[in-house]
C-alpha cells in the first residue's frame, strides 16, 4: 500500500507540474476514453446477448473491462474462458482490429489427480462451442499454453483471469501458467485478476483451493512471486453479503446454486477480488 501512495504521490506531483501542452494530450486521451467507453455501452445493451446481461449486477463488466484498460483494437488473452460469458462481450468490443485469445492451460503441468484429462479437453470443447455464439469482431484464436505460437511473445496488452486462480492453485499449474503468462505479455501489457475472496482471517484449512475462495493477500503475494507488480485494486465486484463461508464453497451461490439453497441464493454471487498487475 504504501508503494501504491508513493505511485499517486509522484503521479500527482507530474501533473501539477506539466506545461499547459499536456492539457491538450489529456483532452485527445479523455475523448478516446469516452469512444470506448460508449463502444462497450453498446455491446452490453446488445440484444444479441441474450440472458448473459443478468449477470451483469454481479459481475460490472463495464467497470471491470475500464478498470483493466481494456479498449478496442488490443490484443487480450481471456484465461480459461469456460462458457465464453466474457468472450461475447470482448469479441465484439475489441472490434475488427483487435485480437481475442482464449487460453487454457497445459495438461501436462497439473499435478492434481483429474486436472491434467480436464484441461486436455478444454481446448477442443472451445473451439466446438464459439462458432455457435455468431460473434462478429476481433478474430478468435484458442491455444493450449503449451502450444501458443513464439511468435506471441511480447505481444499482449492484457491477460484477464477471471475466477480461475484458485484452479491453477488447485491443480499445480500456477508456476508454468503464470511464467507463459508473463511472457506473452507487452512491455507495458497488464494482468487483470478477479477472483473469489475469503475473508482476510479465514484459516488455510478454508482457503485451500477445494472451497473456491482465496485471501486477497495470497493472491498478491503468488503473483508477485511470479514476477509481476500489483498496480491497482479495486471493490468493483465486492459483494459484503457474501460470508464467503459456505460449507460446500462458492458453488453453493449463483450460478453454480450447488444443493438449492435459497440463502446462497439470496446474497447473489461471490464477494470478489479485483486486482490488476503489471510486468516487474
Amino acid at each position: 500500500m504504501r508503494r501504491l501512495l508513493a505511485t499517486a504521490a509522484i503521479l500527482a506531483m507530474t501533473v501539477a507540474s506539466a506545461p499547459a501542452m499536456a492539457n491538450h494530450h489529456g483532452e485527445m486521451a479523455m475523448g478516446g476514453m469516452h469512444a470506448s467507453h460508449h463502444a462497450l455501452r453498446a455491446v452490453l445493451a446488445s440484444d444479441a446477448r441474450g440472458e448473459d446481461g443478468a449477470r451483469d449486477a454481479y459481475r460490472h463488466p463495464f467497470e471491470t473491462l475500464d478498470f483493466f484498460g481494456v479498449e478496442p483494437g488490443m490484443t487480450v488473452v481471456d484465461y480459461m474462458p469456460a462458457g465464453g460469458w466474457y468472450t461475447r462481450i470482448l469479441v465484439p468490443y475489441l472490434g475488427a482490429e483487435g485480437r481475442y485469445i482464449g487460453l487454457m492451460p497445459d495438461p501436462a503441468a497439473a499435478d492434481a489427480s483429474g486436472f491434467a484429462d480436464y484441461f486436455g479437453a478444454l481446448p477442443g470443447r472451445f473451439a466446438e462451442a464459439y462458432p455457435g455464439w455468431s460473434l462478429t469482431g476481433a478474430p478468435i484464436e484458442g491455444y493450449a499454453s503449451q502450444d501458443v505460437p513464439e511468435a506471441m511473445a511480447g505481444t499482449v496488452d492484457r491477460v484477464l483471469i477471471f475466477r480461475e486462480m484458485h484452479n491453477l492453485l488447485r491443480s499445480g499449474t500456477m508456476y508454468t501458467e503464470l511464467a507463459r503468462i508473463r511472457s506473452m505479455l507487452k512491455d507495458d501489457g497488464r494482468l487483470g485478476i478477479v477472483q473469489h475472496r475469503a475473508k482476510a482471517d479465514a484459516p488455510a484449512e478454508y482457503t485451500l483451493v477445494t472451497k473456491g475462495y482465496l485471501r486477497q493477500d495470497d493472491v498478491i503475494a503468488l503473483v508477485e512471486a511470479h514476477g509481476f507488480e500489483l498496480v491497482g485494486m479495486s471493490e468493483i465486484n465486492a459483494n459484503p453479503a457474501d460470508p464467503a463461508n459456505w460449507e460446500d464453497g462458492v458453488w453453493m451461490l449463483p450460478p453454480g446454486n450447488r444443493g438449492d439453497n435459497a440463502e446462497a441464493a439470496a446474497v447473489g454471487e461471490s464477494d470478489r477480488m479485483t486486482l490488476l498487475f503489471a510486468k516487474r
